[in-house]
């Protein structure tokens, strides 16, 4: 059973993570930044750790660690933390507001985070390590893969499958039954309504264009 959780990030993603917590009377042990935080009063009381290193002096066994590092498109910071800690034996805690809705027959996988507002609906998995960011929402059956980041006013229809390190832009919609393959940036505002190959960034026009 975990002792308490330690967050990685001090920017904004990271403040709203803690926000959740603190409503949750979480026992949060402190932060890990190399700079202060940005929300100075919510971070107000907790201790700063400095360097990642500093995360090996508190047992894996333990503790927790919350991954507060955001998610934008080709920057792979957050995923390469949550990868680097997993190899050292290090589990990443689940995050779900209580403002949110998430059906008792969806499934979130490890170090997901759901924030206000979002609602998932039955039959979905989140893949670990994703994001479904405020107001969002994830209609039954979808398989949504790992490193994904559901920005928020994302709209996502029944049995819509992504795979890794999918990018759904800003208020981006996507009608039932597509398959998004990895590596896909949804832009903000697109609508998908075919198939989307890997490597490809959809903008609201519907064009498709490869990123490599």
């Amino acid at each position: 059973m975990s002792n308490g959780v330690l967050i990685i990030g001090a920017g904004g993603h990271a403040s709203v993570l803690l926000d959740i917590l603190i409503e949750q009377e979480t026992n949060v042990l402190g932060y890990v930044s190399p700079s202060s935080a940005d929300n100075k009063k919510l971070f107000s009381g907790l201790e700063w750790f400095k360097d990642d290193i500093d995360i090996l002096q508190f047992d894996s066994a333990k503790i927790e660690l919350v991954n507060g590092i955001g998610s934008l498109p080709k920057n792979y910071l957050r995923n390469d933390l949550y990868s680097k800690f997993k190899k050292l034996g290090y589990s990443f805690a689940k995050v779900v507001s209580k403002k949110a809705f998430v059906s008792s027959h969806a499934f979130l996988e490890e170090g997901v985070q759901v924030m206000q507002g979002v609602v998932i609906q039955a039959g979905t998995n989140i893949g670990y390590n994703s994001i479904v960011n405020t107001g969002s929402t994830v209609d039954h059956d979808c398989s949504i893969g790992s490193n994904n980041h559901i920005a928020p006013g994302v709209t996502i229809s029944g049995q819509v499958t992504s795979k890794e390190n999918v990018h759904f832009g800003t208020g981006s919609s996507v009608i039932q039954s597509i398959l998004i393959n990895e590596n896909v940036i949804v832009g903000a505002g697109a609508t998908i309504v075919r198939d989307v190959e890997k490597d490809t960034i959809c903008n609201p026009a519907y064009s498709l264009k490869k990123i490599y």
